[in-house]
């Protein structure tokens, strides 16, 4: 199920989206899932892993483009202030998308 992928846009910027296993501290654990998808609005690919890297998500790699952001993915993080969001991946389009700070809270 992990996997990755990245769409460029015209003004050159770049949405990243990662799907990651879930950390053990989630507070949303009761949700469901395993994994979480998370998405970044960065200048290139290198700065959208490094702002990942720089909230603790170590081990946080993208390794080709089998699983780029869909259109509805990249309109809700480029409407997110902090351009930082995830949700539980299990097929639920009711879900809405939380910001990454509530993710990694317990860190």
């Amino acid at each position: 199920m992990p996997g990755g992928g990245f769409v460029k846009l015209p003004n050159g910027s770049v949405v990243v989206a990662l799907t990651l296993p879930r950390p053990a501290d989630d507070p949303y654990a009761d949700v469901g899932g395993g994994h979480v998808r998370v998405l970044v609005h960065a200048a290139n690919r290198a700065r959208a892993l490094t702002r990942l890297r720089n909230l603790g998500l170590r081990a946080v790699y993208l390794r080709g483009n089998s699983q780029p952001p869909t259109p509805d993915e990249v309109t809700a993080v480029l409407h997110h202030p902090d351009g930082l969001l995830w949700r539980t991946v299990h097929g639920d389009v009711e879900e809405l998308w939380h910001p990454i700070r509530a993710l990694l809270r317990g860190a």
